[in-house]
């Protein structure tokens, strides 16, 4: 069993019960827990099963209550639940910290729908948790594809509905989420809508429109996703209309796929982090970081290739590229050979030659050729 503890002041680490009891009979066990720091005011608990045992085939947990021996502060509560809910399933549980005097923050369901492409088809061969955070906290790391409810599958599009308990988490500000499996796997995820259970308003988008793809050389692959939008009661149909506009906008993306060739000589690699702008005849592109090589966990190694994907806007016929790096890391120093870029509705390949070592000033590559 396992708790973790939020106050005032932050949130513990996860707290492993295994080697603290400190007393034990038949219904009830005692824990002496020791926190690295000074959490301020608690405010909420969430406690799970970390690992299920060949053994374990349910968990009833039936009351809670934590003393703080300094202070002799006490809290309890009757909780009357049962763990795991299912075999692969949910295996948390999160209740608020009454105190006197003080308003307590409430226990809400949650209603997280994913709309995705091929999920449904791939989800027996991986696993996909999500961590959703608020002005109040977070929900820690939940399974989102073991229990599915109120599955909805097209010719192109499909969505789930994936229901946890959380204590209150405010105005909701991101999802963290974290894709893992042992055989090769790419996975399409549109967007994400989280909202109360017992609310029709207010629905927080997060917009993704990303592939994800993991393998054996690269099991796991994580996400920061920030909201997108809320739609809120009377303002839902403006909302509405201007979540269209932008899938509308998302659809006039134009897709590159760009190959950054490291030359083979002794310290071209290098470990900080590199950028690239994108210049065309009609606009330029937004600085993309260049983290998530498709070949590689580390990328721009000694006489590697590694590609990267994004979309952008349309920019018309590029004409130059701005790359570059932040200087960070053990090797910063660079040596670049050369970039290749292919517009992927016209099929068409640009090459910018470079040949020289990269610092941390932005370099300007003008195209070569292109076919």
């Amino acid at each position: 069993m396992v708790m973790v503890f939020y106050g005032s002041n932050g949130k513990s680490n996860p707290v492993s019960m295994g080697n603290k009891v400190e007393h034990q009979t038949e219904n009830q066990i005692t824990y002496d827990i020791h926190l690295p720091f000074n959490l301020g005011m608690l405010y909420k608990v969430r406690l799970g099963l970390q690992n299920l045992g060949n053994n374990i085939s349910q968990l009833s947990l039936h009351h809670f209550k934590i003393q703080n021996t300094s202070t002799l502060d006490t809290f309890s509560l009757t909780i009357n639940k049962t763990l795991p809910l299912s075999p692969n399933g949910d295996r948390w549980i999160e209740f608020p910290i009454q105190w006197p005097l003080k308003e307590a923050l409430s226990v809400v369901t949650y209603h997280l729908t994913v709309f995705s492409r091929n999920i449904l088809n791939e989800r027996n061969l991986l696993h996909m948790t999500a961590c959703i955070y608020g002005t109040h906290g977070d929900t820690g790391d939940r399974s989102l594809l073991q229990s599915l409810q109120n599955v909805q599958q097209g010719e192109k599009n499909e969505s789930f509905l994936v229901i946890m308990d959380a204590v209150d988490l405010g105005e909701l500000e991101k999802i963290v989420l974290l894709i893992s499996s042992k055989t090769e796997c790419t996975l399409d995820v549109k967007k994400l809508h989280v909202q109360e259970a017992a609310k029709e308003h207010p629905i927080y988008v997060f917009e993704v429109n990303e592939e994800f793809s993991v393998n054996a050389n690269k099991p796991k692959t994580q996400r920061e996703i920030p909201r997108s939008f809320v739609i809120r009661g009377e303002q839902q149909k403006n909302d509405i209309d201007s979540n269209l506009n932008k899938e509308s906008q998302v659809k006039k993306l134009t897709e590159y796929t760009i190959k950054v060739y490291t030359g083979d000589k002794r310290g071209a690699g290098t470990d900080a982090n590199v950028h690239i702008i994108l210049f065309g005849n009609e606009d330029k592109s937004e600085v993309f970081q260049l983290a998530h090589s498709l070949e590689h966990q580390n990328p721009f190694e000694r006489g590697k290739v590694d590609t990267f994907k994004i979309k952008t806007k349309n920019l018309g016929s590029l004409r130059s590229i701005e790359i570059g790096h932040d200087g960070k890391g053990f090797a910063s120093g660079w040596f670049l050979e050369k970039v290749e870029i292919t517009e992927e509705a016209g099929n068409s390949m640009h090459c910018f030659n470079c040949n020289r070592s990269v610092d941390q000033s932005i370099i300007t590559l003008y195209m070569l050729f292109s076919f």
